[in-house]
């Protein structure tokens, strides 16, 4: 499943414009639209409660939801413009404090327009610390690429002790159901989750000119534009001298049995508008243990069908992890 455009690593985590190896081009000041968005979340006597609400520019939250009861905060990150042009900057800092949990997720696609003559780089930045014993689940709706864009993507989670994680990022390569792909777009995009500050899963996609012909190979993606990749974790750890725990053999169990069983669970699950058996042997999906993680990725042609197959193992690996049962964000469903 993974490709020569995607990777696991444990090393250096420093991030640079792999896309041309130049400067970012900047682009006149008047033209450029940054926005930075701070938040912070701390458990006290009433639950999860945001306590620091700070932002520039058009990338807002709205006020907490509180669906599964007040140690847990449901919020949606707002970008009003909707989408990236050359020279934007959109910076979201959200730090969850000590056995604070809360759920992230966006009430609509990302999108990254069409670069200027300048070429002038569209940048996104996500930075989650998530503090000892506290939780985040990062679940966003997908990022749509447009042909000719220019874009570095960037996600850093930083766990504390005891900290757990579940996220996805899902990005469309153009716009598959219009037949639009992203022709001469330049995209950078890097997931990184650390330990208490150990990296301990790096997930890198690059595409330009020198990586195109990857794109393309069954070696690589196969030209196939939806890539995304889910991440949970990090999962109670057996001792190497002792027998696994039966929670671990469960896991272990249900992760071969979805490895082998996905391309039925996703026919399933499709529902109007989508694909369905055309989508059969075209969509590659897998998942293994990483470390202590459960990491899961897709390739193909849908990402309303990899959003619904995420949207299971969440709901699935949730009550494992975090001791609740999956509840959806209500905007998933307007």
């Amino acid at each position: 499943m993974n490709s020569a455009l995607t990777a696991v690593l444990k090393n250096d985590t420093g991030i640079t414009d792999v896309t041309t190896g130049e400067e970012a081009v900047s682009s006149p000041a008047h033209l450029n639209w940054h926005a930075r968005l701070n938040l912070r979340l701390q458990l006290g006597p009433r639950g999860t409660r945001l306590v620091h609400n700070e932002h520039e520019g058009p990338l807002y939250v709205q006020k907490p939801f509180y669906p599964e009861g007040d140690e847990l905060a449901h919020l949606y990150v707002l970008h009003p413009p909707g989408g990236l042009v050359s020279g934007d900057r959109l910076q979201l800092d959200v730090e969850v404090g000590n056995g604070a949990q809360t759920l992230l997720t966006t009430p609509g696609a990302g999108r990254v327009y069409r670069a200027r003559a300048d070429r002038a780089l569209q940048h996104q930045l996500n930075h989650f610390q998530v503090g000892a014993g506290s939780s985040l689940e990062w679940l966003p709706l997908e990022t749509i690429i447009y042909p000719n864009a220019r874009t570095r993507l960037e996600t850093r989670v930083d766990l504390h002790a005891g900290a757990r994680f579940i996220g996805w990022e899902v990005t469309s390569l153009g716009l598959p159901a219009c037949k639009l792909d992203a022709q001469e777009a330049e995209v950078s995009q890097r997931l990184t989750v650390t330990c208490e500050g150990e990296p301990v899963f790096v997930e890198q996609f690059h595409l330009n000119a020198q990586t195109r012909r990857l794109f393309n190979a069954m070696a690589g993606m196969q030209a196939k534009p939806i890539n995304a990749v889910f991440v949970a974790g990090p999962f109670a750890t057996d001792s190497p001298f002792g027998a696994k725990s039966e929670e671990s053999i469960q896991r272990a169990e249900w992760i071969a049995q979805q490895n082998h069983h996905h391309s039925e669970a996703l026919l399933n699950s499709a529902g109007p508008g989508m694909a369905g058996e055309s989508l059969v042997g075209e969509s590659l999906v897998g998942l293994s243990q990483v470390g202590d993680f459960v990491v899961g990725r897709y390739l193909g042609h849908c990402s309303e069908q990899a959003r619904q197959l995420f949207q299971r193992w969440w709901a699935q690996l949730r009550p494992q992890l975090l001791a609740r049962l999956a509840c959806p964000p209500r905007i998933w469903f307007t």
